[in-house]
């Protein structure tokens, strides 16, 4: 019996250094290593039964056994590492050092994200805080605290986007950061927030059903109109350049009373008129005023103690008149030949 099994192991060997020759990827050594040295293989078998053989035979077969399932674990090393080489070779003779290199672009702020953070930064170094406010309201934060009512147009399905669920909808301006910075603080504030809104209209050269706006506004005892003036003088000052003239011009918001648009002379033309200023000299560039009585009603805070003023600006249009672009569908294309230019 024991000499039938030692002719077996050295038959075995035999085959083993057979089929390593032919194995020549590393799936192949694989599965000859589960062949040969696996749970099921006959060595296995042979030296989980040495025990079962005569006492005489064992140390003759464990021996020839053990050299061989070493020889035949040495030989799947020698020949992985043979594979290794190979591999390598192969790989330095495909590529070609000589040719010059593929050189990898390096990306760069977005047109939106660098106006932005232009913004920010210079009203923060005015003392602004900057917050942030959920893209989902309700109709009371969008409207209702902010002296919106009922019967006004931009409550209407066509001005706003609506959820299915519930009373929610998608905020149509960032001022709804107001009410929920005033119900937690307790003035002063002064605060800054950008963010992303939502409005259905049809897309075109100068809309888009999504664009960035940026609110501010300060809250304090004694706050009048002459602090707003001199806080946006200063931002068109250093956003626009140092010779931009500003004006306001009377307009209409329910959050605010008195309310004002606020214009800038063309910085292209210096106001003589060209076609970005349409001929006009002066450019729109956001809407402000004092916070209207009723919002702070809203809040709970005393509007014959506090009063305050807001602001707000569309991004893309700040952007779209530094730079000089003329269709607001440039910033959402992703047209590298477009946003390389900043």
């Amino acid at each position: 019996m024991s000499k039938k099994i030692l002719l077996r192991l050295k038959e075995f060997e035999k085959v083993f250094n057979t089929e390593i020759k032919e194995a020549k990827e590393e799936s192949s050594l694989e599965a000859l290593r589960i062949k040969y040295l696996g749970r099921k293989s006959f060595i296995s078998k042979v030296l989980k039964n040495i025990s079962k053989l005569p006492k005489a035979k064992r140390p003759l077969v464990g021996n020839l056994a053990n050299r061989i399932k070493n020889n035949i674990t040495n030989a799947l090393e020698e020949q992985k590492r043979l594979l290794e080489r190979l591999k390598e070779d192969r790989l330095h003779e495909i590529r070609d050092f000589t040719l010059p290199g593929v050189r990898s672009e390096i990306g760069h702020i977005h047109p939106t994200t660098k106006t932005i953070k232009e913004i920010l930064e210079i009203f923060s170094n005015m003392g602004f805080g900057v917050v942030d406010s959920p893209e989902i309201e309700t109709e009371y934060y969008n409207f209702q605290a902010l002296n919106i009512p009922k019967e006004h147009p931009s409550r209407e399905t066509f001005h706003t986007f609506y959820l299915e669920e519930g009373n929610f909808l998608l905020r149509s301006q960032t001022s709804t950061c107001q009410i929920r910075v005033m119900e937690k603080e307790k003035p002063p504030i002064k605060v800054i927030h950008p963010g992303k809104v939502y409005r259905p209209d049809a897309v075109d050269a100068s809309h888009s059903f999504l664009f960035h706006q940026i609110e501010g506004f300060l809250v304090d005892e004694g706050v009048n109109f002459g602090h707003l003036k001199a806080t946006l003088a200063r931002f068109c000052a250093e956003f626009f350049g140092p010779k931009t003239q500003m004006r306001f011009r009377p307009h209409y918001f329910p959050f605010t009373e008195p309310s004002a648009e606020v214009d800038i002379s063309c910085y292209i033309c210096k106001g003589k008129g060209c076609r970005v200023c349409s001929f006009k000299g002066w450019l729109e560039i956001l809407g402000c005023g004092i916070v209207h009585p009723n919002v702070f009603k809203s809040v709970k805070y005393d509007p014959q103690r506090y009063t305050g003023f807001a602001f707000g600006m569309g991004v893309e249009r700040i952007a779209m008149l530094k730079y000089g672009i003329d269709d607001i569908r440039l910033f959402y294309e992703n047209d590298v030949r477009f946003l390389r230019q900043f």
